[in-house]
């Protein structure tokens, strides 16, 4: 006990933890245009957890996923919650109860919004401001031939946060869709690959020569090999970077 406890605080210090006795997730950090930390934790499938400036963002928060549990009690309350939509991979009425705390922001579609309770409702084309943070809700739909019926146009949201200049785009669960064309200045871009629910490693690599974002991070992939796709984005300058999610 006493060597694994050593273990989990030496991954901290390497960056791979939330803290000493929790569970251990890859972070990524990045600086905004006033020189301030965004922290990007892997947590699951499409759930991340980001920290600025002493604010707790949470998207798509979901305690468990195959045989991964994330244990939401041990992390710290939320300023913000971000959900994208009502599937149960991506939306969890208990994760965002215990998350939650008196001046929490709750960010849903209007279908999330109707199953979950009062909430801030955002739909395709909206935005809200909050602060240094700001929030575009964009679409995220399915376009292929027997999979409109997944995500179908006009009912879930992708979002574009805005964090002191930082631009960062989550998806959300969709085909590289026209609407991406207008998906502009992306510092960091989250992208699903799940075939036949989201892109193909082929669809997403179209879909990231469209948007052009600095950093990509294929997310939301399941048993998909995303392995490949760094060499297929090679020249474009866009950073390539594979988080075990899953």
């Amino acid at each position: 006990m006493i060597m694994k406890k050593i273990l989990t605080c030496l991954l901290a210090i390497l960056g791979l933890s939330t803290a000493c006795g929790q569970q251990t997730f890859e972070v990524d950090e990045f600086k905004t245009k006033s020189g301030k930390t965004v922290k990007f934790h892997a947590l699951v499938h499409a759930s991340i957890r980001i920290e600025y400036n002493g604010k707790e963002i949470e998207i798509d928060p979901v305690r468990k996923l195959g045989n991964k549990t994330i244990d939401y009690a041990a992390m710290p309350k939320a300023d913000f919650v971000f959900v994208t939509h009502e599937h149960g991979d991506h939306f969890d009425k208990e994760a965002i109860k215990i998350l939650s705390r008196e001046g929490t922001q709750l960010i849903m579609n209007k279908r999330c919004a109707d199953m979950y309770g009062p909430c801030g409702v955002l739909a395709n084309g909206q935005s809200a401001q909050f602060g240094d943070i700001s929030v575009d809700a964009v679409p995220a739909y399915n376009i292929s031939e027997g999979r409109t019926q997944f995500h179908p146009k006009g009912r879930d949201n992708g979002y574009i946060l805005t964090i002191d200049g930082l631009r960062i785009y989550i998806a959300g669960d969709t085909e590289d869709i026209p609407e991406m064309k207008d998906v502009k200045n992306i510092d960091i871009a989250f992208l699903p690959c799940n075939q036949p629910y989201t892109m193909t490693t082929e669809q997403l690599v179209r879909a990231a020569k469209v948007i052009k974002p600095k950093v990509l991070f294929p997310y939301h992939y399941g048993q998909t090999d995303v392995s490949g796709i760094a060499s297929q984005l090679k020249g474009t300058g866009i950073d390539v970077r594979i988080r075990h999610y899953e």
